[in-house]
């Protein structure tokens, strides 16, 4: 079929797929203990993702398991959709893991997107396990800025909604901004990346995802 004239690759079609994608996800905690946590990130070139995901103990955060992938690109970045960029590379690099996670954390946002389908809730939709959207900056909300203290928070506001919080993951550093992608409450949310986080801002899994996806790109060019 012609991309050009398939439904999936239009505007309309990346819509359609996000209103399926919010109205599945499930903002509770379903699992029962967490021993395994993920971390996943994605770096880019002209024609490929590149995937790092990694897999660490809890609440040790010790590196158990760390796995790559690279996608040829399918869809252009378009802002609000980052989801069909990076959803590719996220999936090939999972189904490696030999150790699947309890719960994933991600490099961008949960429900704290304009039509509640940020990356993290794609993402846990698509795997069905919890996820929860860690971003550095915020797309949407209103907040009032936390304590300067590690563990300050506040929320985040869309209207009266509270989609997320806006959480110091460090003393005196830029607050992440935290929500619920699938499977697991707005509480919980904030509870794990906090716990995830040692003596830096981003927390530990995605500090280790991050550097990996890096990484990845001059590997796989040789």
């Amino acid at each position: 079929m012609n991309k050009d004239s398939d439904s999936r690759f239009t505007v309309d079609g990346y819509l359609t797929r996000q209103q399926a994608i919010a109205q599945n996800i499930i903002l509770k905690d379903r699992f029962k203990a967490i021993s395994l946590i993920g971390g996943v990130d994605v770096a880019f070139d002209k024609s490929y993702a590149y995937g790092g995901f990694v897999v660490l103990s809890f609440p040790e955060l010790k590196l158990i398991e760390q796995v790559t992938s690279k996608v040829k690109i399918t869809y252009p970045y378009i802002p609000g959709f980052l989801f069909l960029s990076e959803e590719p590379a996220i999936v090939a690099a999972f189904n490696k893991l030999k150790h699947k996670p309890d719960i994933i954390l991600l490099d961008g946002q949960g429900i704290a997107h304009p039509r509640r389908a940020g990356l993290a809730c794609a993402i846990g939709t698509t795997l069905n396990i919890p996820t929860i959207g860690c971003a550095k900056t915020r797309l949407i909300g209103d907040y009032t800025e936390p304590g300067r203290s590690k563990g300050s928070f506040s929320n985040l506001f869309d209207n009266d909604e509270v989609i997320g919080y806006v959480l110091r993951t460090k003393t005196d550093t830029k607050p992440l901004f935290v929500s619920p992608g699938h499977l697991v409450s707005l509480e919980t949310s904030k509870k794990i990346v906090l716990a995830c986080c040692t003596k830096y801002r981003i927390p530990e899994p995605l500090r280790y995802a991050h550097t990996l996806s890096k990484l990845i790109k001059p590997y796989y060019h040789t």
